[in-house]
């Protein structure tokens, strides 16, 4: 901190949260959400631990999953990070859309250790939670609203991350494979490091990342945002960047854009957009875009 009055603050900062935490004080809990964008990285530590601790008191589960995503996923402070997976972890099946992103920090070898061992904790702790919950909840098809059997719940969540009864199941799986073919079919055009895409500009920007050292992965499947199924064009795990390249301009794909783009933001994922008319200029955009996240060229 710059000043004594600064150190004060923190203290208080701190000693609120801690407080808070210790008494199970829920009717503070928009305050430790405030807090949690504290310029204080040791107050933004506790008021995580703190949440993590309100997790079952009758607190909005939603909202805390919500503001401690973002906390654990990309804190400058790795104490920080570190704090919020653990509060995430106590939030359980709650928190079942931060399981991929915990995932991938507990595979990322560029994290530090005792994030990767606390994210797979997390990860492995949430799963189950979720495992459980969903046993025992009374589950509804998305399609036809139909109550569904156990096996059926469990078909429909392995295959599509989603609620389906078998009439649905095949009509879903029958529209879905014929994506697919024809996402394959479109799939002709070969980067440096042989990975096969769908278009030209797809292909400069994976040469590009290769270029840089930067690992990425292509079309990956089933990456859930919300309730949606999302294939972003690219994403950067050690980043945890994602980049769509926008190719067309037809009005059913610039609404699809639309809702794509909507998506990330309501989610809070860090997107770059690039389109056509930015290839000229890539290196340029991607550098300076990527930079804000770590990358030095």
């Amino acid at each position: 901190m710059k000043n004594p009055m600064d150190r004060q603050l923190e203290k208080r900062l701190s000693d609120r949260a801690v407080a808070i935490g210790r008494e199970g004080e829920v009717g503070a809990f928009c305050e430790l959400l405030k807090m949690l964008g504290s310029s204080s990285a040791n107050a933004r530590r506790l008021s995580a631990s703190a949440l993590g601790k309100l997790a079952w008191m009758g607190v909005d589960q939603a909202v805390a999953v919500a503001a401690l995503a973002p906390v654990a996923r990309r804190d400058p402070h790795p104490q920080t990070r570190q704090y919020a997976i653990k509060a995430l972890k106590a939030y359980g099946a709650a928190a079942q859309g931060c399981l991929r992103d915990l995932q991938d920090m507990a595979r990322n070898p560029s994290e530090k250790d005792y994030i990767q061992r606390d994210a797979a904790s997390a990860a492995a702790f949430i799963e189950e939670a979720g495992r459980i919950a969903a046993l025992a909840a009374e589950r509804h098809c998305q399609r036809c609203n139909a109550c569904v059997t156990a096996d059926e719940y469990a078909r429909s969540q392995q295959v599509f991350q989603r609620v389906f009864c078998d009439r649905c199941f095949d009509e879903v799986f029958l529209e879905r494979r014929n994506f697919e073919t024809q996402v394959a079919i479109n799939k002709t055009v070969e980067t440096r490091d042989g990975t096969v895409v769908q278009s030209k500009g797809e292909r400069r920007i994976a040469d590009w990342l290769t270029a840089h050292g930067i690992a990425y992965r292509y079309d990956a499947k089933f990456r859930i945002i919300a309730e949606f199924q999302i294939r972003p064009d690219f994403y950067l795990p050690e980043m945890d960047v994602y980049i769509e390249y926008w190719g067309l301009d037809t009005p059913q794909y610039k609404m699809s854009m639309y809702k794509k783009q909507t998506l990330y933001q309501k989610e809070g994922k860090r997107l770059i957009s690039v389109h056509p008319h930015d290839l000229p200029g890539l290196d340029r955009l991607l550098a300076a875009k990527l930079r804000h996240h770590g990358f030095s060229p």
